[in-house]
């Protein structure tokens, strides 16, 4: 698969966009506002305790509390992480206590309303490793799928004689095939990195940050970028210098692949990126076929509708109904990814009969995930036609970090009509006129909402002024919003 990374860099703001196969997948996002706090060591101090929860509220020095679970502050044994055990947490107070000072790494960015997530438990990532200081543990990622190589990434790191309180690492994908000098080479940067943050620790008063992890561009090249890349194509001499500087040390390979780009046109716009991310906050995904998704995004989950539209098909209405499913399943894939939806999802795939169908449309979207780095599951096709799937949930989606709530309609998506809104005037001047004595009454409103009035409703109008003795006069306000009025007493 033709694989190419483009790094849009600003002084507000630097832009990722994954391109596979010249299609937009994925766009990460930062800036320099509000950049995220994964990864990031935290000196903190509890400040409040919640049994019933099991939880606790962390200061690591942000306007806004971060949340630490009880799962997240015991010791793991390496037992318990081969096995995945069931383990019996103890109570959050024998754990801790308000005022106490701990050090703590972000797992979770702040999501709308919602603290960052925090644990214990920490780690420490380099391009093929990840130390875990605490832990002598050492673990091979699920998805290095050949036995032999996964004993031979073991036997690098897990010598015969090793020290008790030797750390522990979980090698990562990107390992495969690395020979036995590349992951010694990161044990030892990991180490040196490792001494520097505990020295900062034993310095540190809580709450304030005590290691923070890479800005973006160079922790793509570290985390997700596949050694099949093609082109890493960046706009900024001083982020490409950083990055050759980098993949020189860590990923020499890559080396050859990145580039920096020369063009007239911006970069995104070259290729189409920009039109993509516009899309990609539209509610309507239109297919290939004629067919089209519907995609809500709520607190609770995420809903994804699929529709046949102007599709009709060539044979019948089951082959229809197929393909539609089909050309959706790896459409919607693309567009959790590229929006970073995550949570519980809720896909209404178009009713099949055929059981062989539903089983290809899921092994579609599954094969369609398989590229997502977010970790995700899917259920059966329930009873009632739809699919449950989730999908790990780990930073804000795209929606949440381009768009605001609509001032107008207050995030409902719809807002009353003029016609609503006229008989609402009615009551409210009724009301006045039984209330209050006035001479005659002044209605400040939207424009579409005065011509309504005077036109459409001009009958009831002169109805009311009859029924109430007074006049009533209009005024239209350029800055209302449809749904606002007011009436004034004169």
């Amino acid at each position: 698969m033709k694989e190419e990374i483009l790094i849009n860099v600003t002084p507000q703001e630097c832009r990722v966009a994954v391109i596979e196969n010249g299609m937009l997948q994925e766009i990460l996002l930062e800036r320099a506002s509000s950049r995220g706090l994964v990864g990031n060591i935290y000196r903190a101090k509890v400040i409040r305790v919640l049994p019933g929860m099991q939880a606790a509220f962390i200061n690591i020095g942000r306007e806004r509390s971060a949340f630490l679970h009880a799962a997240e502050i015991l010791p793991i044994s390496e037992s318990e992480m081969v096995e995945n055990e069931n383990i019996a947490t103890p109570d959050i107070n024998e754990l801790l206590h308000v005022g106490q000072s701990i050090t703590v790494q972000v797992i979770k960015d702040e999501i709308g309303t919602k603290g960052a997530r925090l644990t214990t438990h920490l780690t420490i990532p380099s391009r093929y490793l990840v130390m875990m200081p605490d832990n002598g543990h050492v673990g091979v990622s699920q998805r290095i799928d050949d036995e032999n190589e996964r004993q031979r990434l073991r036997q690098i790191l897990q010598p015969a004689e090793r020290a008790d309180d030797a750390p522990g690492y979980i090698v990562r994908t990107a390992a495969e095939g690395a020979d036995c000098e590349e992951l010694l080479r990161d044990t030892q940067f990991l180490e040196k990195l490792w001494q520097t943050i505990k020295s900062n620790i034993r310095a540190a008063k809580a709450p304030c940050l005590v290691h923070e992890d890479l800005d973006l561009s160079v922790r793509l090249i570290r985390d997700l970028v596949p050694s099949d890349v093609e082109k890493i194509r960046v706009d900024s001499d001083e982020v490409h210098a950083r990055l050759l500087s980098f993949v020189d040390e860590f990923v020499p390979q890559l080396k050859p692949c990145v580039e920096l780009y020369h063009g007239e046109r911006p970069l995104f716009d070259a290729y189409n990126v920009e039109d993509e991310i516009e899309k990609a906050l539209q509610r309507k995904v239109q297919l290939k076929s004629g067919g089209y998704l519907i995609i809500e995004q709520t607190e609770a989950m995420v809903t994804i509708d699929v529709n046949t539209g102007a599709f009709v098909g060539y044979r019948n209405l089951e082959d229809t109904i197929f393909k539609t499913n089909l050309e959706a399943a790896a459409s919607l894939a693309r567009q959790l990814r590229l929006r970073n939806l995550g949570g519980m999802v809720i896909i209404d795939f178009i009713d099949m009969k055929d059981e062989e169908h539903k089983r290809q449309v899921l092994r579609t979207l599954g094969k369609a995930l398989e590229r997502d780095h977010a970790k995700t599951h899917i259920s059966e096709v329930s009873s009632l036609g739809l699919v449950q799937m989730t999908r790990k949930r780990n930073r804000e989606s795209l929606e949440h970090l381009l768009c605001e709530p609509c001032p107008t309609c207050d995030s409902k998506g719809s807002i009353k009509t003029s016609q609503t809104i006229c008989y609402e005037i009615f009551r409210e001047l009724f009301r006045s006129a039984r209330a209050y004595e006035a001479q005659k009454y002044l209605v400040l409103a939207a424009q579409n909402v005065v011509d309504r009035m005077l036109d459409e409703e001009a009958a009831h109008l002169a109805e009311l002024e009859s029924m109430i003795g007074k006049p009533i006069r209009f005024q239209a306000e350029r800055l209302y919003t449809q749904e606002q009025f007011d009436v004034v007493l004169l």
